[in-house]
């Protein structure tokens, strides 16, 4: 039997663990890293401040993705009364948590990335 049918059959292999995708999926998205990461800068938020900080980002995908963070609990939408009624958008305590782990997003990209050649697409 090989090293590897050894391995299977002992249940050694690695796996990946499901949550660690979920969250990278979560965070990953076209984005998403780059709202929480104004949303951690700059506190609660209304959209178009969100929009000036992410230039390239349009309202539609980033009211998408608003959406989406709320409904995972990472963001709260607040609606101020007005008039005029203004709604911000700041991190929930699960979305703060992200902060050391983006932290680090950033010293790898800044050590690895920066001075990587980049590719053509």
């Amino acid at each position: 039997m090989s090293a590897r049918a050894q391995e299977a059959q002992a249940g050694a292999l690695p796996s990946c663990c499901p949550l660690y995708h979920e969250a990278v999926e979560l965070i990953g998205r076209r984005w998403t890293g780059a709202i929480v990461e104004v949303l951690l800068q700059g506190g609660a938020l209304r959209f178009s401040e969100i929009a000036h900080a992410v230039p390239e980002l349009s309202d539609r995908l980033l009211s998408e993705r608003l959406k989406d963070l709320e409904a995972r609990g990472v963001v709260s939408r607040q609606v101020e009364p007005g008039p005029p009624i203004r709604v911000r958008y700041e991190l929930t305590d699960m979305g703060r948590s992200l902060e050391p782990a983006l932290t680090e997003l950033k010293a790898w990209a800044r050590r690895w990335l920066d001075a990587a050649p980049r590719r053509a697409n």
